[in-house]
């Protein structure tokens, strides 16, 4: 194997050709910057020497004239009575039929389904003749009436396959003999024409291919009690499902032959990619939401995933429409109110709670393209600590579906599952034997730690599963993100250094100058904060060359905060792609930029083609566009090294207390899952805690794809737990107990004592404190402080009068029970307020709840909830001051 690489400039054929191949639509450049405009004309050597001088259209015209690409007419919107404007035309200018002599095959069986649309992996292939292109395509009955609109598409590969999309309406008729027409270029031409123009066309002679089709079937989609599955993370969400036999009266035969539906098994939801050239189907998709248009506030128009990320990128990251990394954060501030902007300057408002729907239901509405069916039983995968809010939230927003509750499987427990699932399958356990397990789930955002004691009994008529789960330790700030962010530091810090100091390239062991072998006992000694000190000064230097903070430029022109907008975010997706690929495939040692082609000898080096580079430079107070790529190899032992120290604190963090008090010997399964904990070094990490230990985090050996097995294993888990109870295999018995709070809970006193109302490492279940108040205060602060003692939050309760009404204490302890003891309210005297603090394990937050009395009686005011992490992490990448 010579290389591993993939270039940017790919012909029709899929062979890398020259650069003229590269071609743009007027569409593609009008959504481009004038940056990028300038960067394709020096890129693909037109006028150099002038475009500095050339305005946005004439950039624009310049490249069209010289790259542009042909674009075909494809109606792939609804447009109010269009459809009968063709039917008309088609009966007044139908008049010219053309033989193929056979050269247009069809396929000999379709089925396609109202509200859905036809696309790629529908693998509905035309062979056409010479005379055929991209067009659209027509289907009618004997009797010449419309039945639907298709679009003959070609891919990559110069092949020809049937589209439509799901807004373009299909109609049942009568007479069921259908044919395709299809038509040449002008011919389709007009018929798009036809379609959208409400005013009169000139009369026309239309010239047609009429090939009859064997067997069309059009259908509604089936409605299946099969749970859809959904792991919703903070930086990729994926989706998938049991499909039995039954799962629907008739499955799509297409989709079978095609394997694109697997009986008896679990499929996995594919989502488009297509932020590159070559669009590729994978089971993953960012959980990133763009606004489109939101010109009508009641009909706000988003894209999704990759959509959103292609979006961004075609804008050069400086576009107007609002953009939401990580919604998932959203949990706890589900309902507040969220400006949106789209691209033309339109503003709107809209709840969080809108947005979240948006996107759920789309990846719902994915799921029901490719497995042919309507779902309406959902499983929604939550951390273990917020299991509760996740469940009550999707409730809420998704009323029109069952949100599976009783079944429901936290993210921790059901990646532990799918080991017990494996366990069972190939009978490796002990019957009635106690197993005991730490499950470190590392993903996008966050980290969590879970503890859990098993037991599996094989019983007369199935599997007794015994599971007790505890939530032991979290970090909402650690994920995926930091070490892409490290990533981004790195390349920022070696950019710099590049465009200013002639090209030189600084070295990791110059900014971190600890030995690999000696950083652990470094962060244990002296702190995290203390390996990263001269690589954070760097950072801040190399911020005088290459900018990203773009916060700080909200006040300069426009220009300069695009600018910067978009240094950062090219910035963030190549540090991204570059931690995916070393982190996939073993064989990677090494990665380089590059825009063009060329060939590479060199085994170990993967080639990442970029095709456009974006970076902005400050020189001489001034900015300069850089269109050279940095010669610049980047490889796995320094990235190993800029990661080591924040991987190993987080380790640290969760395992130290075990380690010191001896319990860690008494977990027989330690597993590792999420996407980020993939990489070698949290093994290594792990090793200084568990020497010896067999830990569960291996990729399979086939888990070579996008998409690592890590990632789905959460899925996968759910899906097999919910597959085992409707099938009788297993029952199961789940127990969660109440976490441990790593926080503390004060109020002050009207003295201003401190008094602790929630302690640190206390169970949720077993808190409860109060505080005293005169009646009429107006509002009380309460603080929730971290393990340090430093204050994270302060919280305030409005106290209106006009909530009190009047109780007897029979009624307090129906609702509240030990919460708030008779003792407590019995001290109450005339004129106090107490204000009772107190959490359950459901909740990962705390209750307050006023008792009053005044004369001789008792009061009860409004309880209010306040989570621990009002945004699930804190830490925002995305917010302008990275």
């Amino acid at each position: 194997m010579n290389t591993y690489s993939y270039r940017l400039y790919i012909n029709k054929n899929g062979r890398e050709g020259e650069r003229n191949t590269v071609r743009y639509t007027r569409d593609e450049l009008s959504e481009m910057t004038t940056f990028q405009l300038r960067n394709i004309c020096y890129r693909e050597k037109l006028v150099k020497g002038l475009i500095n001088t050339l305005d946005r259209e004439s950039l624009i015209h310049t490249i069209l004239k010289f790259r542009s690409a042909e674009e075909s007419l494809l109606i792939k919107s609804f447009k109010k009575d269009g459809f009968e404007r063709i039917e008309s035309a088609l009966k007044k200018y139908l008049n010219t039929p053309l033989s193929d002599n056979g050269s247009i095959k069809i396929p000999a069986k379709m089925t396609i389904y109202t509200g859905v649309k036809v696309d790629k992996l529908d693998k509905y292939r035309v062979k056409a003749g010479n005379g055929i292109v991209e067009s659209n395509v027509l289907l009618v009955n004997d009797d010449l009436e419309l039945c639907a609109i298709l679009n003959l598409v070609k891919d990559d590969l110069g092949a020809y396959y049937l589209s439509a999309e799901k807004e373009v309406e299909i109609r049942r008729t009568g007479n069921k003999n259908y044919s395709f027409l299809f038509f040449r270029k002008q011919d389709s031409e007009y018929i798009y024409k036809t379609y959208y123009e409400e005013g009169p066309l000139p009369p026309a002679n239309l010239h047609y291919y009429k090939i009859p089709i064997a067997d069309l079937e059009i259908r509604d989609l089936e409605e299946t009690e099969t749970v859809l599955a959904i792991d919703f993370g903070t930086s990729n969400t994926t989706a998938g499902a049991f499909l039995d036999n039954g799962y629907i009266s008739s499955p799509s035969s297409n989709d079978l032959l095609n394997g694109r539906i697997r009986l008896n098994s679990i499929n996995f939801v594919a989502f488009p990619d297509t932020t590159s050239k070559e669009e590729e189907w994978i089971e993953l998709l960012p959980t990133v939401v763009s606004v489109v248009d939101c010109s009508d506030p009641q009909n706000i128009k988003y894209n999704f995933g990759y959509e959103a990320l292609k979006y961004m990128k075609k804008n050069g990251y400086s576009g107007h429409a609002t953009v939401f990394h990580g919604i998932k954060r959203w949990v706890n501030s589900y309902t507040k109110i969220e400006e949106v902007m789209d691209g033309q300057g339109n503003t709107a408002q809209v709840k969080r709670s809108d947005i979240l729907r948006a996107y759920i239901t789309y990846v719902i509405k994915m799921a029901e393209h490719q497995f042919k069916c309507r779902f309406k039983n959902l499983h929604i995968s939550g951390p273990v600590k917020l299991k509760t809010q996740f469940l009550e939230m999707f409730t809420e927003i998704l009323p029109e579906y069952h949100i599976e509750s009783e079944n429901a499987l936290d993210e921790g427990m059901a990646v532990l599952f799918n080991t017990i699932a494996d366990q069972i399958e190939k009978n490796s356990f002990i019957d009635g034997e106690e197993y005991k397990a730490l499950v470190i789930d590392c993903g996008g955002g966050t980290t969590d730690l879970s503890s859990c004691l098993f037991r599996i009994e094989d019983g007369h008529i199935s599997y007794k599963v015994d599971i007790h789960t505890n939530y032991e330790n979290g970090d909402t700030n650690f994920g995926g993100n930091n070490i892409t962010y490290r990533i981004l530091q790195f390349m920022k810090i070696v950019f710099a250094d590049y465009y200013s100091n002639g090209k030189s390239v600084i070295d990791i062991d110059s900014l971190i100058d600890i030995p690999g072998t000696d950083i652990f006992r470094h962060v244990d000694e002296f702190g995290v904060s203390s390996v990263y000190e001269k690589f954070e000064a760097c950072y801040r230097e190399a911020e005088k060359v290459i900018p990203t903070r773009f916060k700080e430029y909200e006040n300069r022109t426009l220009d300069e905060y695009q600018r910067v907008r978009n240094n950062f975010y090219f910035l963030w997706e190549i540090a991204e792609e570059m931690k995916k690929e070393f982190f996939r495939k073993t064989g990677i040692l090494r990665n380089r930029f590059y825009s063009e082609s060329e060939n590479s000898r060199e085994n170990d080096l993967k080639i990442t083609a970029v095709d456009r580079w974006f970076l902005s430079v400050w020189e001489n107070d001034r900015c300069k566009d850089v269109y050279d790529v940095p010669d610049v190899v980047f490889n796995i032992k320094e990235i190993n090294q800029l990661i080591k120290a924040d991987i190993y604190e987080i380790v640290r963090k969760f395992l130290e207390d075990f380690y010191q008090e001896g319990r860690l010997q008494e977990y027989s399964i330690i597993k590792l899952t999420g996407q980020s904990c993939r990489i070698d070094v949290f093994r290594e990490a792990l090793k200084e805690f568990v020497p010896g230990r067999s830990i569960e985090f291996r990729q399979k050996s086939e888990d070579t794809g996008k998409v690592p097995d890590l990632k789905l294993s959460c899925l996968r888990g759910a899906l097999r737990y919910l597959n085992a109870q409707k099938a009788g295999y297993i029952e199961a018995s789940i127990t969660n107990h109440a976490p441990v709070v790593p926080y503390s809970v004060t109020a002050f006193t009207h003295n201003r004592q401190e008094k602790v109302l929630i302690r640190n490492q206390e169970r949720l279940s077993q808190v409860q404190g109060s505080v005293s108040k005169p009646i009429g205060v107006a509002e009380i602060e309460f603080y929730l402080k971290g393990s340090e003692g430093n204050i994270r939050h302060k919280y305030v309760y409005m106290n209106y009068a006009e909530n009190y009404k009047p109780v007897l204490y029979q009624h307090i302890a129906e609702v509240y029970g030990k919460n708030i003891p008779q003792d407590d309210t019995d001290s109450i005297v005339n004129g106090e307020v107490k204000f009772f603090v107190f959490a359950d394990k459901d909740n990962w937050g705390f209750h307050v709840v006023p008792v009053a009395r005044r004369n001789e009686r008792l009061y009860l005011g409004k309880k209010k909830f306040f989570a621990f992490e009002n945004d699930l992490s804190e830490l925002d990448y995305f917010d302008g001051w990275k």
